[in-house]
C-alpha cells in the first residue's frame, strides 16, 4: 500500500507546487525559497529504493512541504492564515513562519527516528537524543543558510525572504519554535510507543 500512497503524495505536492508557482507575491523570494524543498524531494526520490520511510513519515513530509510552499508563495510575512491568527490572538506579527518552524520540529521527529533506526543499531533512547540534536542543529543551520542566501543572492529581498518582520530576535525565536516542536514530537512518540508496548503486553498475558 505504501507505493500508491507515496506516488499520490508526490503527485499532490507536484501539482500543488505548480499551482502555487503561479503569480507568487515575490517571484524572486519564491524561487529562492523553493530551492531546498526541490532538492529534498529529489533526495527522497533518489534514495527511495535504499532508504524507504514508512507511509506515515511520507505523509508528515508532505504536510510540511505543503506548509512551506504556502509560505513561499505569499512570503511568510503575508500569509492570509497568519493574519487571521494574528487578529484572533492579538499578535503583533504574522505568525505563520513561526508555526512552520514549529511544525518542522514536530513533523520531522518521527521520520528522523525511523532513519536512525535504519542506519544505526542504537537504542531507542539514544535515537531520541540524536533526533533532538539533529532537528535543533538543522533549525540553526536553516537560519544561517537563510542569512547567506539573502546576503549573496538577493540582498534587496532580504526582509521578505527572511520574514523577520522587524523582530530583532526572529532567528532565535524560530529556532526555539523548532526546538519546542521537536520536544512535543518526541513526547508523542515516547507516549505512543509506551502505550503500544503496554497493549502488546496485555494481549500476550490475555488481559
Amino acid at each position: 500500500m505504501k507505493h500508491p500512497l507515496v506516488a499520490g503524495l508526490l503527485i499532490w505536492y507536484g501539482g500543488f507546487f505548480l499551482f502555487m508557482a503561479v503569480s507568487p507575491v515575490e517571484p524572486h523570494s519564491w524561487a529562492l525559497s523553493s530551492i531546498l524543498p526541490i532538492l529534498f524531494v529529489g533526495l527522497l526520490a533518489l534514495t527511495y529504493r535504499h532508504i524507504s520511510f514508512s507511509s506515515g513519515a511520507y505523509v508528515l513530509f508532505a504536510i510540511f512541504l505543503t506548509l512551506h510552499t504556502i509560505g513561499s508563495h505569499y512570503t511568510y510575512a503575508q500569509v492570509p492564515f497568519g493574519f487571521w491568527i494574528e487578529d484572533i490572538f492579538g499578535f503583533h506579527r504574522n505568525g505563520f513562519d513561526r508555526m512552520v518552524h514549529f511544525c518542522f520540529g514536530l513533523l520531522f521527529a518521527y521520520p528522523l527516528y525511523e532513519l536512525f533506526g535504519t542506519i544505526t543499531g542504537f537504542s531507542s533512547w539514544l535515537r531520541y537524543y540524536m533526533v533532538f540534536m539533529t532537528i535543533v542543529g538543522l533549525g540553526g543551520l536553516w537560519e544561517i543558510l537563510e542569512f547567506w542566501v539573502a546576503r549573496i543572492a538577493s540582498p534587496e529581498l532580504g526582509p521578505a525572504f527572511l520574514g523577520a518582520q522587524g523582530d530583532l530576535w526572529d532567528a532565535q525565536k524560530d529556532m526555539a519554535a523548532t526546538l519546542y516542536g521537536a520536544l512535543i514530537g518526541l513526547a508523542i512518540m515516547i507516549i505512543g510507543y509506551r502505550c503500544l508496548g503496554s497493549r502488546t503486553a496485555c494481549k500476550k498475558n490475555g488481559w
